[in-house]
């Protein structure tokens, strides 16, 4: 087998695998009420409080204005509160937040455990080491690229 088509079923198992963990990820998280990226944001901010929007923005990888709009969602639930200073909007979880967040985290973590469970401790171990590898030589492609 050649390098490129080597390259592109590697590049297509791993796409495939992360669109299944995607979506089996929204359907568990369903049963709790949030969306993905409502637990994400939630998540983000109890490890992080209080944070801006910009910083928020950074650590889920997504844009300020898509931030911004499940921001508005959860604030409007009560789950997170918005405070302006000066130019900056900081955010932190409410008491209501909080205790969504801890009840609904223990599960999810299990359940994206779980997604694992049919490798062994080993292969896991291995997965991680070569995970690593490859976000280390493409975060370097892509800083040479800039």
């Amino acid at each position: 087998m050649n390098k490129i088509r080597l390259g592109l079923l590697l590049w297509f198992r791993l796409s495939r695998v992360y669109e299944q963990n995607l979506s089996r990820s929204a359907a568990h998280l369903k049963q709790t009420g949030l969306s993905p990226p409502q637990f994400d944001v939630l998540a983000q901010v109890h490890a992080h409080q209080p944070i801006t929007q910009k910083e928020l923005a950074g650590k889920l990888f997504v844009t300020k204005g898509s931030v911004t709009y499940v921001l508005k969602k959860l604030e409007e639930e009560g789950l997170v509160a918005r405070r302006q200073t000066w130019k900056e909007k900081h955010i932190s979880l409410t008491p209501k937040g909080r205790d969504i967040l801890e009840a609904v985290a223990p599960g999810q973590e299990n359940f994206q455990a779980a997604q694992f469970d049919g490798l062994t401790e080993a292969e896991k171990r291995e997965l991680l080491r070569l995970l690593r590898k490859l976000q280390k030589t493409t975060g370097q492609e892509e800083s040479s690229c800039s």
